[in-house]
């Protein structure tokens, strides 16, 4: 099998393992049915209150921090229908040939023989001899793409989708512009439910050599692919429009929490106003402008001055005329609180 779908078979098993309630999913419906047609036990669909908390979870980990709640999985919108689809295949690993070896002339008839043969075979309904019968010729001529197109064919046949897979995989390594390879690869994802692969491949068999066969189930195909991909489209454009009402909550509580600071700025020099009557604009040198105010006022040692009658007094003959300073330059309280709000305010006494 692809090792790849292998692994993602794995970790969906593990998924489920870890948390049994997917099982009960619409879409997964089909599958479900399946294993209990298998004789599994498959623990009854949970409370809707733990089905609400299951899906919270798996939200949360898709989404970036937000207080935003995020929307239920929109997958079990999509319905378009499995008629036909099968369980894949655990068929393992089929015969490769070795691409290294020298294949003689005599190798190269052998290998024509047996495709006629498997042609004979086929003919009589014998897919398991076919079978067999095209694994000697890839063996005795491992580079031909047709040899591996053709035992795919008999792969769809016997209803192994991997195994077919595997064989068109190589045949289009081998040849790129065969026709084949895509026609009985988009019949082999068409029995796993694969749609959007399925109707790539066989629109390029019909495009490399045009095939009724093959455009029959492209139609078929085509519109549940195309369905499945307005659907994606559809759920990508409302994740977009979620990030963005995101990035605008974000924004317009950046903007409510600078307008709050400014109104507590303003707050603490309306009640430096009320508790210093005497300076321009409530308080002292004219600092009410310059931001800070606010942790000025915290400070106990600047209340604790400004309390003091000789320090208002100073501060009051300063802010009519700075050039009054230094009058109080032998005055260790007036110094110490000027040299205390000029370094609070980055400036110079």
């Amino acid at each position: 099998m692809d090792q790849r779908k292998v692994q993602e078979l794995r970790e969906f098993v593990n998924m489920c393992k870890s948390n049994p309630a997917i099982l009960h999913r619409p879409e997964l419906k089909f599958f479900t049915e399946w294993l209990l047609s298998l004789g599994a036990s498959i623990q009854s669909s949970p409370s809707k209150e733990s089905c609400k908390e299951s899906q919270t979870d798996e939200i949360n980990e898709e989404r970036i921090p937000s207080p935003t709640p995020q929307p239920e999985s929109e997958e079990s919108d999509l319905d378009i229908g499995n008629e036909g689809v099968i369980a894949p295949d655990e068929e393992p690993p089929q015969e490769m040939g070795n691409d290294d070896i020298e294949v003689t002339e005599e190798m190269m008839d052998t290998a024509n023989e047996r495709k006629v043969e498997a042609i004979n075979a086929l003919g009589e309904g014998d897919f398991q001899k076919a079978i067999d019968l095209l694994t000697e010729a890839i063996k005795m001529n491992p580079r031909i793409a047709m040899l591996y197109a053709k035992r795919a064919s008999v792969y769809v046949k016997l209803q192994k989708p991997n195994a077919a897979i595997r064989d068109c995989e190589k045949a289009i390594a081998i040849n790129p512009d065969s026709a084949q390879p895509y026609k009985w690869r988009g019949k082999a994802h068409r029995l796993l439910g694969h749609w959007e692969e399925s109707a790539h491949d066989l629109a390029m068999a019909c495009k490399l050599d045009y095939d009724e066969e093959a455009s029959e189930m492209l139609k078929e195909v085509q519109p549940r692919a195309q369905k499945i991909a307005e659907h994606r489209r559809k759920y990508q454009r409302k994740q977009e429009e979620r990030l963005a009402n995101e990035r605008r909550e974000h924004l317009k509580k950046a903007k409510e929490e600078h307008e709050r600071a400014q109104r507590e700025e303003e707050e603490a020099r309306r009640q430096a106003g009320a508790q210093f009557p005497g300076f321009p604009g409530g308080f002292p040198g004219g600092f009410t402008g310059m931001p800070g105010v606010s942790e000025i006022l915290s400070d106990p040692e600047v209340l604790a001055a400004m309390q003091d009658p000789e320090v208002m007094a100073a501060f009051q003959d300063v802010a009519q005329n700075p050039a009054n300073i230094s009058k109080y330059n032998t005055n260790p309280k007036v110094m110490n609180l000027i040299s205390k709000l000029s370094s609070k305010f980055g400036g110079s006494a």
